[in-house]
């Protein structure tokens, strides 16, 4: 039985012992001190662990570890269907090969535990797994929640995969090591990096084709859009760079240049009113905020080892990383760019989702 699952169960068994005691009178009004029941936390935090095939749940406003549910091999990759019930995880059973691996001395990949895992957030448990080619590294989801949108690391595919009969509906070339998958606001295209080939394949999700492709910096890693759709930024890791996409065309209107010992710009985020972008930098171990009119950095704060993943509140207020090599995810105050909490995760967090609130 999950952690959500006793919360929701011991108030109730409470009520159910008192009913059965007939002779016992409830104190007058006046005698009870009134104990309102505590609220829900405002939010929830989803982080991926890569080594240990689980995914820690901590509770917004407290930063609490409530819940660890298991998934399966290698879980990267994570978002939250649009009517918030369900979690879509990438799932791979191909070993990790960080760079410089002798890949003839990795084991075979174990293509059973290749998916799109489901999450039930109701009872916090897997609920099945999608089918959606080999060595899934991430994912998006439709606008409508009928369909995922997978990269396929070892195949340089994106899988368009119809949720509720398992179908591949199409298997699109879009490089060599696809990696990010990021959905426009108004869901109608998916931006997929290719690490291999540095650049950004542009499926149109009206029609499942690639629309256009465009070049950026070198090992794309990642890809972000502003609240109303008319820019992308796209991180690249060996490249030190992030690039200011204008959507209608598909093209690099600007590149921005982080500096810094190791900096390896990795996972990016846009605050909800369009106003910053935030990026881990990868073994530069930081959080970068950039000012999206004059597109240059107005802040930065250490956090983990390698912190990959981020996510940021609803409100904007703050900011989680998966620092992978750390066990941990840190908690940053996105208005002071200082690290308020840090929270054990699993071994090697990965991706983080952030539903509520």
């Amino acid at each position: 039985m999950s952690g959500f699952a006793v919360r929701l169960l011991a108030p109730a068994l409470a009520a159910a012992a008192l009913a059965g005691c007939g002779s016992v009178e409830a104190p007058p009004p006046d005698q009870v001190d009134a104990v309102p029941p505590a609220p829900p936390p405002p939010y929830h935090v989803y982080v991926t662990n890569e080594y240990s095939g689980d995914m820690t749940v901590i509770a917004g406003g407290t930063n609490e570890v409530v819940a660890t549910i298991p998934l399966g091999k290698r879980p990267r990759g994570i978002k939250v269907s649009p009517d918030g019930t369900r979690l879509f995880v990438a799932l791979s059973g191909s070993p990790p090969s960080p760079p410089g691996t002798d890949e003839s001395t990795l084991p075979p990949p174990d293509r059973a535990a290749d998916g799109i895992g489901m999450v039930d957030l109701a009872t916090g448990a897997m609920a099945g797994m999608v089918r959606a080619g080999t060595d899934p590294e991430q994912v998006a989801v439709s606008a409508d929640g009928t369909r995922l949108y997978v990269a396929n690391e070892d195949a340089g595919e994106a899988s368009v995969v119809d949720i509720a009969t398992g179908e591949i509906l199409a298997a699109l070339p879009v490089g060599g090591e696809p990696e990010g998958v990021r959905i426009s606001p108004d869901g109608s295209v998916v931006y997929v990096t290719s690490e291999e080939d540095n650049q950004v394949a542009v499926i149109d999700t009206a029609t499942n084709t690639v629309a256009a492709q465009f070049e950026v910096g070198a090992r794309p890693r990642a890809s972000a859009f502003s609240p109303d759709g008319s820019r992308a930024y796209v991180t690249a890791e060996n490249g030190g760079t992030v690039h200011v996409v204008d959507t209608a065309v598909h093209e690099v209107l600007h590149t921005i240049e982080l500096t810094g010992e190791l900096v390896r710009p990795m996972g990016v985020v846009v605050a909800p009113d369009g106003s910053r972008i935030y990026v881990t930098t990868g073994r530069g171990r930081m959080v970068v905020a950039i000012d999206a009119e004059t597109l240059e950095p107005v802040g930065s704060v250490e956090v983990g080892d390698r912190p990959w993943g981020i996510g940021l509140t609803p409100d904007g207020r703050y900011l989680y990383t998966a620092n992978g090599p750390s066990n941990d995810v840190s908690v940053v105050d996105a208005e002071s760019m200082s690290v308020v909490a840090t929270v054990p995760a699993g071994e090697r967090p990965w991706g983080i989702a952030i539903v509520g609130g």
